[in-house]
């Protein structure tokens, strides 16, 4: 081929026959391409609007249905991300900092001009199961469908019966901060070709029947990985990388396979006693984004917490493996010990003044409403954020062991944060040291404040 000048503008003359197109055949025969495409993705994109109906009388809903139904939106976290903090439960407008910009939760009360409270049965499981709404618009996957459409139909309409039954909560308009174009709602569709794969689960008929309703739960209601899997840059999850942790919500989900770094493994025992109560032997007490789930999850049967730790503890690895702690544990106590004394160390100092008396042991048993810092996830992570979080803003009574709270120490400077955060770094674990932890503590303090 080679590219010839004419009268009239440029040609290619073709080497076998010597023909000439002109480019304006080219440039059209590519805008063809191009609006074929568009049409072929706006059929792909376009989905029908599905009826609005009357509200459903509340008292039209069995009573089982809707207890059901409550039960299941705990273990959903439903209210956690549709309620803003001091709002009405189900009004939304919880904001989510994303990497392009902040996206604000709906009103999933019943209220039928700000809410859903004109959606059907079916509008409520294609969101669920599609992220569609009911104008046929895209969701953002901010609102984790992924996981939602693992749910059977059962426990759907159980969600619907609940959430239509609580009270209607008019609500503002939240306005996302999401640019143009990718606020264009249609080029969802175009992520849904790439990430999304909907299908409802699949048990492993190799596994117990505990193991598959800990998989179910765990993959599908309770949205396990939209935490503690790391997101790629378009901001799905790296399904290669399940459960290996990820920052999230200004703290860090910390990995829930074996790449954890707690020195006691993560067994069932832990699992189980952690997601149902808040409080292990072991690995301390719930705190931060990870307090609401438990609360949550202490709403199910036992035997469905136990059945979550159950699928954990095999992807951990910890199944079928009888590690002593004791030992471990031992040498936790030990560092109890470090820094007694030592005035001339201020570090020491500072952690002897405000911290030693709480997290002291001294006894042959970790004690699981002094937790011990040797053991804990967040001093052994490589990042500090988790330390510094509690250490800023402590640990509130809702939280993790009732009634038991740790303190704010947020009148530290961020120097003071740091040297605490560091001193235990190197006297309680063997792990490389944390680089810049002053200037985190100061970035952590801000995003506090912003917060507010």
């Amino acid at each position: 081929m080679a590219l010839v000048a004419r009268r009239g503008g440029l040609a290619i003359m073709g080497d076998d026959d010597g023909a000439e197109v002109p480019m304006r055949r080219i440039l059209a025969a590519v805008a063809v391409v191009v609006v074929a495409g568009l049409i072929a993705f706006g059929v792909i994109a376009w989905r029908p609007s599905i009826a609005p109906i009357t509200r459903p009388n509340p008292s039209s809903f069995p009573a089982a249905l809707v207890a059901r139904g409550e039960k299941l939106a705990a273990a959903g976290y439903c209210a956690s991300c549709h309620t803003v903090r001091g709002g009405q439960p189900f009004a939304g407008g919880y904001a989510m900092p994303t990497q392009f910009g902040t996206i604000y939760s709906t009103n999933i009360s019943p209220d039928v001009a700000s809410g859903i409270g004109n959606w059907s049965e079916a509008a409520f499981k294609r969101a669920m199961r599609e992220g569609v709404a009911r104008d046929g618009s895209h969701l953002f996957p901010a609102f984790p469908y992924d996981h939602f459409n693992k749910l059977t139909d059962a426990d759907t309409g159980a969600l619907y019966a609940y959430v239509m039954t609580r009270p209607a909560v008019s609500s503002p308009e939240y306005k996302n901060t999401v640019p143009f174009p990718l606020s264009i709602r249609a080029l969802q569709a175009g992520w849904k070709l790439l990430f999304f794969h909907p299908e409802p689960f699949k048990p492993d008929p190799v596994r117990s029947a505990a193991w598959n309703r800990g998989a179910y739960l765990a993959e599908g209601l309770s949205h396990c990985g939209a935490c503690h899997t790391p997101r790629n840059a378009l901001g799905a999850e790296k399904r290669s990388k399940a459960f290996a942790g990820a920052p999230i919500d200004n703290w860090i989900a910390p990995p829930l396979d074996k790449s954890n770094p707690a020195p006691v493994p993560w067994d069932q025992a832990e699992l189980s006693a952690y997601l149902g109560t808040g409080v292990t032997r072991y690995h301390g007490t719930v705190a931060g984004p990870m307090a609401p789930v438990v609360h949550g999850l202490a709403q199910l049967p036992p035997a469905d917490v136990d059945a979550i730790a159950t699928y954990f503890a095999t992807l951990n690895g910890t199944v079928g493996k009888n590690v002593d702690p004791a030992p471990i544990v031992a040498e936790a106590l030990a560092t109890d010990r470090i820094g007694t004394g030592l005035t001339y160390d201020p570090a020491a100092r500072l952690y002897a003044a405000a911290c030693a008396s709480c997290h002291f042991n001294g006894a042959d048993r970790a004690n699981p409403l002094r937790p011990q810092l040797a053991l804990n996830n967040a001093l052994n992570l490589d990042d500090p954020t988790n330390l510094i979080q509690v250490i800023l803003h402590g640990v509130g009574a809702k939280d993790g062991a009732p009634g038991v709270v740790m303190p704010a120490f947020s009148r530290f400077s961020d120097a003071d944060v740091a040297r605490i955060a560091n001193w235990l770094r190197a006297t309680r674990t063997g792990k490389a040291p944390w680089p810049d932890v002053e200037k985190k503590v100061a970035a952590i303090r801000a995003q506090g404040s912003e917060r507010k």
